[in-house]
Order: C-alpha cells, then sequence, then structure tokens
C-alpha cells in the first residue's frame, strides 16, 4: 500500500505534464477511483488511507486536509515530505500501469464530473450514504469490500 499523498503526487505531476489542471475535488476523486480499480483488479488497497462518504462524494480525509489550502485554486504544487512514487515499494507489478490508465481515463473530467460518477446508484458510496445512513453521521468509512465489490462488477460487466 501507499499513502494517498504519494499517489496525488503522482497525478499532480501528470497534471504539471500534461497541462490537465487538478481542482481538490478532482484530485481527490482521481485517487479513490485509482484505488477502487486497484482493489477491482487485484484484491488488494492501492492507499492506507480510509475512505469516507462525504456529501460530495467519496473522501479521503487526511489527504483532504493537506489540501485543503489550496481553496477553490488549481493545485499548482506537490504535497511535500513525500517520495516519488517510483522510488516507493508498489503494491504489485501493474499499479504504474493501473495508475496511467486511470489518469487517461478520466483526466479529462472534471471534479463534479467525477463526483456524479461516485454517486451512481450501486456505488459504494451511495450504499454508505444512503442505505447505510452515511448521511446522518460525520466519519462514516466506505468499507474496502464494498469497493471491491464494486469495482470488480464494473470488470464483469465489460467482458
Amino acid at each position: 500500500m501507499l499513502p494517498s499523498e504519494v499517489v496525488a503526487n503522482y497525478y499532480i505531476q501528470k497534471s504539471f505534464d500534461t497541462g490537465r489542471p487538478l481542482s481538490i475535488m478532482k484530485l481527490l476523486k482521481l485517487v479513490y477511483i485509482a484505488h477502487g480499480w486497484h482493489r477491482g483488479y487485484f484484491s488488494e488497497n492501492l492507499i492506507n488511507d480510509s475512505v469516507e462518504a462525504w456529501k460530495y462524494g467519496p473522501v479521503i480525509p487526511d489527504l483532504y486536509r493537506k489540501l485543503k489550502h489550496f481553496g477553490r485554486r488549481t493545485i499548482d504544487s506537490p504535497l511535500e515530505g513525500y517520495p516519488p512514487i517510483q522510488s516507493c515499494q508498489l503494491p504489485n507489478k501493474f499499479t504504474m500501469a493501473l495508475l496511467d490508465r486511470v489518469w487517461d481515463q478520466y483526466s479529462e473530467k472534471d471534479g463534479i464530473q467525477l463526483s456524479a460518477l461516485t454517486h451512481q446508484r450501486g456505488t459504494p458510496w451511495e450504499q454508505v450514504w444512503n442505505d447505510r445512513g452515511g448521511s446522518e453521521y460525520m466519519g462514516a468509512i466506505v468499507p474496502n469490500d464494498l469497493i471491491d465489490q464494486h469495482y470488480k462488477q464494473k470488470i464483469e460487466a465489460a467482458r
């Protein structure tokens, strides 16, 4: 597993390299979606952080706290104090390819569009928020087993 900040910094660098701007919401959703696909394909966590159901979708609270100083501005610098992903021990040999695939598939969408994807009926966030009472209190965890199940279903549906 990786710190979510390492994955975030990878996408921040991709943003600089490709000229595709990142908002806080967009970056949080990209890291979550990468974690989801990683669970779906490999049945293992990409990140070592928990995911919570917040009003605007799944959020990694520790990562959000480190990004919130950007406010509504485009993210214009990496998070300090985290090694580049290339120097980290990756969960498996396909992790980098998966991160790149997520970037290629989702980076042209904005944060609102990515949030809408996570709000669809049957998504892990929707199940926790609506069906399990997550809207009633702060800190409702989106369990990895729900994330795993959702993304495995998406993989099966695409076959």
